[in-house]
């Protein structure tokens, strides 16, 4: 049954200083999707309006997406519009029309509530909870949140953080629920809630994931973000990140800590070329092949032990 994943699917105005796109296809449930049909059947559940362009539901039904619980609602989709600095890592919110998204009640269709790995992308954490409340046994549950629910639903937040296994956060995130400025003594606290991992969004730094054992002992791994030239769209790259790690995790099986140290990499690629273009475009064309060859790029990228002579021949040292 693969991976079911809840959230908003929207049609965003976007403007970055590589130029403008109006109504393009955007959302988390929608980068997660796609994304994520790179690797296993995705079924996406959330709500569009009327205006929502076949187009889309055309090319969505075409990958690997199951479109039964995407309710289509009387009125107009959701649309985000915001604008990108020359600092990428932030967007400035433009306008907000939550639409037919405003009254959005999941509904998991029966023959979806068996499905193994869950992704709950950044939505209201009461509904949140209300989806797991539909699922019958997931292996894998996977929970993303934001600044606003952390203010405004605190408590219904911490009871969904209490619910899953591993939580998907930024670092900004992180210390605002916290309230503590050292990130790895945040991370131990949100760990203290009851999940096994947590993974900590960065940025143009990278990523932190931090498990917990058995033991409650506790593990850090630190990945890099994919060196590049140039960045046109950062909007959905965190949807993408959680898509190449849950995605991978699908696929593979393997839920061990060497697993998760692997599905963060996929992440880390996965969100490298979402970002090289605008909305969906370069998740078009992408393949696995093209995320095994930029893993492996990364592999050299963080590798630094036992090199071989050529590449540890860099600086050659002269007798005196």
């Amino acid at each position: 049954m693969g991976i079911l994943v809840v959230g908003s699917v929207a049609l965003d105005n976007i403007e970055t200083p590589a130029g403008r796109r109006t109504r393009c296809l955007g959302g988390a449930c929608t980068f997660f999707s796609i994304a994520a049909s790179l690797y296993d059947q995705v079924s996406m559940v959330g709500v569009v309006g009327e205006d929502f362009p076949q187009e889309h539901l055309d090319y969505l039904a075409q990958r690997n997406i199951d479109l039964s619980g995407l309710q289509v609602q009387k009125g107009d989709t959701f649309s985000w519009s915001a604008r990108y600095g020359q600092d990428m890592d932030s967007a400035e919110t433009l306008d907000t029309q939550l639409n037919v998204f405003a009254d959005f009640h999941p509904v998991i269709p029966t023959e979806l509530r068996a499905s193994p790995y869950v992704f709950l992308a950044n939505i209201d954490p009461d509904l949140q909870i209300e989806v797991l409340a539909q699922m019958a046994a997931p292996r894998l549950t996977v929970l993303d949140s934001m600044n606003y629910w952390i203010v405004s639903k605190r408590e219904s937040l911490t009871r969904a953080m209490r619910l899953v296994d591993i939580i998907i956060l930024n670092e900004a995130e992180v210390k605002l629920y916290t309230s503590e400025s050292n990130l790895y003594k945040a991370s131990r606290m949100l760990l203290a809630l009851g999940p096994r991992a947590l993974v900590v969004k960065r940025g143009q730094y990278g990523s932190l994931l931090m498990t917990r054992a058995s033991d409650n002992s506790l593990s850090c791994f630190q990945a890099p973000a994919y060196p590049l030239m140039h960045v046109v769209d950062p909007t959905g790259a965190g949807d993408t990140f959680a898509a190449g790690f849950v995605g991978y995790l699908a696929h593979s099986g393997d839920l061990t800590h060497a697993g998760l140290r692997r599905a963060i990499i996929h992440g880390t690629v996965m969100a490298s070329y979402k970002i090289e273009d605008f909305s969906i475009e370069r998740l078009r064309t992408l393949s696995l092949q093209d995320i095994q060859k930029r893993y492996d790029e990364m592999r050299r990228i963080t590798f630094f032990d036992n090199l071989d002579d050529a590449e540890s021949a860099l600086f050659r040292c002269s007798s005196i």
